[in-house]
């Protein structure tokens, strides 16, 4: 059997934790030691932990639990607080939930603590699975202590529930036990509630105190002074650890955050736009609990916080971080008998628009946030550049972890449909923040041979050199210089003013007293010309086309930056190379002078 020491080492580690082997000898102890029926659920170890995987993301683990808290506000809670204690056996970091709402009987911390239970049937409550609370738990830290009181009517009772990986790891277990006990409060006292005998009671609570943060019943029952009455708190410690021995959530940077350790990381930004990307909460729920916390819930609580380190959170609501709004309704094509529903989503462009790249639809499923910030079109892509977008999406089903939907038919074709709602609004609407529309009229003469003239072919035309885009910053004057660039007659194609663009959009290039449209045309064209308009292959294929020159241009643009900077490096590097080549050139001379004149060095040398 491996040492305690050994086994504490491996287990700190999430993505490491999940195997190990039980000796033969091992099961039958635990099979003499566990004959009796004891008051507990059961569970395995390994599947404690393979359950847990689930959750890819930490943050996607504290969500679930601030959901069972959501879901209290029906009972009368009014806050959920989220810190970080020590721990008093080891002055390790504990991960504290703590909320006021209805509580646990005796019965309802069993169901908790069991898998794949669940009493929530309601509609609009977030729970359905039964399956959260252990997941994200086992996915934050290897073990977890629950308290719990709970008035009903006359009875107020309080419960306490260890779910230890810790402990069934080092007793080798291979048939798991969760060690829970029970007391009934009479005044100011708290009695012992046995269901079936003392001797098991005595034998759990022994365990939990034991394997858990506290090492006395009188420091167990100190734990509910600043529940209330009634509520729940929630300790997760050995919480886990990443590849480099750090915990993986970072308690130290900001007192009045969570971080989550190595996923500050902004991709290719430029040095100047990963100072502004860093601010917006786009980028920012990544790493920062309090972030994402601020967008986790659609609607605003009227009586309900979510407290961060003693810091209550403010929601945002993304729909009125917009502007240029607009409200698509979407009614989705349901399964014969099934009542129809209308689905709103509010688009509009991120009010940083013209200087990031933000964009992305927010899908929440019953006010709760599932997928932020959801990459509809490629992000190679002008187009949807800068749309962001809100709905909630209660006719389709999240998956497990809260963090995607399955992917059925009826998700496949709301993803088509919100690439059609973007595409138009696009289309629609990016002169507003800077980028031009470039709507030709594309007409050829009605007589004489294109080819023996060298026309242009036919539906195309040629951009101007030398065409201003104006947009929304202010003080540059940047042209563009477009030459020899084919444009098509219906799929638009976007020019994005170099280095950030000029002049908010009440001083658009167009003027609307002159009567002129906001979509400019390029180049005049004779009265008696005709309209030709391209076939639908021509128009796919010109369109792809264009969408590829400006992402090469940006690839291009990006790729200048880096040698940049790179060339940068290396002058810095040969400068300093060169200064000490010279020191040690003088330190040499002056060797060679102290050995001269000590006679050791000839003068010929």
């Amino acid at each position: 059997m491996p040492s305690p020491e050994a086994d504490a080492s491996s287990c700190r580690s999430f993505w490491r934790a999940g195997s190990y082997e039980v000796s033969a000898a091992s099961r039958s102890l635990q099979g003499e030691l566990e004959s009796g029926d004891f008051d507990r659920a059961r569970v395995h170890p390994k599947f404690l932990h393979s359950n847990a995987t689930s959750h890819k993301w930490a943050f996607g683990a504290i969500a679930e639990l601030l959901d069972n808290a959501v879901d209290e506000i029906c009972n009368g809670a009014t806050f959920v607080m989220v810190d970080k204690i020590i721990n008093p056996r080891d002055n390790g970091a504990i991960l504290l939930f703590r909320d006021d709402g209805g509580g646990m009987d005796p019965e309802g911390i069993r169901r908790c603590m069991s898998l794949g239970f669940s009493t929530k049937k309601s509609k609009k409550t977030i729970g359905q699975y039964g399956n959260g609370f252990k997941t994200s738990t086992m996915r934050l830290g290897a073990d977890a202590i629950v308290f719990t009181r709970a008035n009903r009517g006359s009875s107020v009772t309080q419960s306490i529930g260890l779910l230890s990986y810790t402990f069934l790891r080092r007793t080798m277990k291979d048939d798991i036990i969760v060690p829970m006990v029970d007391f009934q409060n009479h005044g100011a006292s708290a009695v012992p509630l046995t269901y079936s005998s003392q001797d098991d009671w005595d034998d759990s609570l022994k365990t939990i105190l034991e394997w858990s943060p506290f090492s006395s019943k009188e420091d167990i029952l100190h734990q509910f002074e600043d529940i209330g009455p009634h509520g729940t708190k929630v300790l997760i410690y050995n919480l886990w650890m990443n590849d480099d021995g750090l915990l993986e959530l970072d308690f130290d940077d900001n007192d009045e955050d969570i971080l989550l350790r190595d996923q500050e990381n902004t991709g290719g930004f430029s040095r100047f736009h990963k100072e502004i990307v860093q601010t917006h909460i786009s980028y920012t729920l990544r790493y920062s609990l309090r972030a994402y916390a601020s967008i986790l819930y659609l609607r605003k609580f009227s009586n309900f916080q979510i407290i961060l380190r003693g810091k209550p959170v403010e929601q945002i609501k993304i729909a009125e971080e917009l502007k240029f709004i607009k409200v698509v309704t979407y009614k989705p094509q349901l399964a014969m008998g099934t009542e129809d529903v209308s689905v709103r989503t509010t688009i509009g462009f991120a009010k940083e628009a013209p200087v990031l790249g933000i964009f992305g639809i927010n899908v929440y499923h019953k006010n709760r946030l599932i997928m932020p910030f959801w990459k509809v079109l490629q992000e190679g892509s002008s187009r949807g550049r800068c749309v962001v977008g809100v709905l909630e999406a209660n006719f389709i089903e999240p998956a497990h972890d809260k963090q995607d939907f399955e992917r059925t038919p009826l998700f496949i074709r709301l993803e088509a449909k919100l690439r059609q709602i973007i595409l138009d609004y696009w289309k629609n609407h990016c002169h507003l923040i800077g980028y031009q529309s470039l709507l030709p009229d594309i007409r050829t003469r009605q007589k004489g041979d294109m080819h023996s003239q060298g026309s242009t072919p036919k539906g195309q035309q040629k951009l101007l050199s030398g065409q201003r885009v104006k947009g929304p910053s202010a003080n540059v004057h940047s042209t563009v210089q477009v030459e020899e660039a084919v444009i098509d007659v219906e799929d638009i194609v976007e020019l994005d003013a170099v280095n950030g663009t000029t002049e908010p959009p009440s001083a658009q290039a167009h003027d609307v007293n002159s009567g002129m449209e906001p979509y400019q045309l390029l180049e005049d064209c004779e009265e008696n010309d005709s309209v030709d308009i391209l076939n639908t292959n021509s128009i796919e294929k010109i369109s792809e086309e264009n969408i590829q020159l400006f992402s090469r241009r940006e690839e291009l643009q990006h790729r200048e930056t880096q040698l940049k900077q790179t060339i940068e490096q290396l002058e810095c590097q040969l400068g300093e190379a060169k200064r000490k080549c010279s020191q040690l050139s003088s330190e040499l001379e002056n060797r060679k002078k102290q050995l001269q004149a000590q006679g050791r060095l000839p003068d010929v040398l």
